[in-house]
């Protein structure tokens, strides 16, 4: 699947794309989100929350690895949005001591996976990736690359 690139100059505006990306999304999708520390990822979910309604603070889940977030669809059903950080994970048995297994199989949700490469062995074969890397022209700048799962078209948005 081609992928589709947009850029952001600000946290403002990479918010507004992930609110957008999040308007194609499912219970049961899982993102894997690629980029640098520092590269906006925690930003680009804060959209993604803004858009399901979620109340909570959105915070990076660094030091908590996983963090849950209760929001709702569009209809006004319920929704919960998962927001894991695997930085810290150096082995399986941390993966699965924190029940990543559970969660990233958990269909009833939305889940947004950080350094996903690593889970590669844990991560659906059909999953979105979003990449984020620093733009070099603009120190706020960041190019935001969007990769839908095979047999799914990502619509302008």
């Amino acid at each position: 699947m081609d992928p589709k690139t947009f850029h952001s100059s600000s946290q403002r505006q990479t918010q507004d794309l992930g609110e957008d990306f999040a308007a194609q999304l499912s219970p049961g999708d899982v993102v894997a989100l690629e980029g640098d520390l520092g590269a906006g990822k925690t930003e680009f979910v804060r959209g993604v929350c803004r858009y399901f309604n979620v109340q909570d603070i959105v915070t990076s889940p660094t030091f908590a690895i996983i963090n849950q977030y209760d929001g709702s669809l569009a209809g006004g059903s319920p929704v919960r949005i998962y927001h894991v950080d695997l930085y810290r994970i150096e082995t399986q048995e941390q993966l699965r001591s924190v029940g990543f297994v559970e969660m990233v199989n958990d269909t009833s949700a939305i889940k947004f996976i950080e350094w996903p490469e690593k889970a590669r062995s844990e991560m659906p074969d059909r999953h979105w990736t979003v990449a984020l890397t620093n733009d070099a022209s603009n120190e706020n700048g960041r190019m935001i690359e969007i990769t839908a799962p095979e047999r799914l078209l990502i619509t302008d948005y």
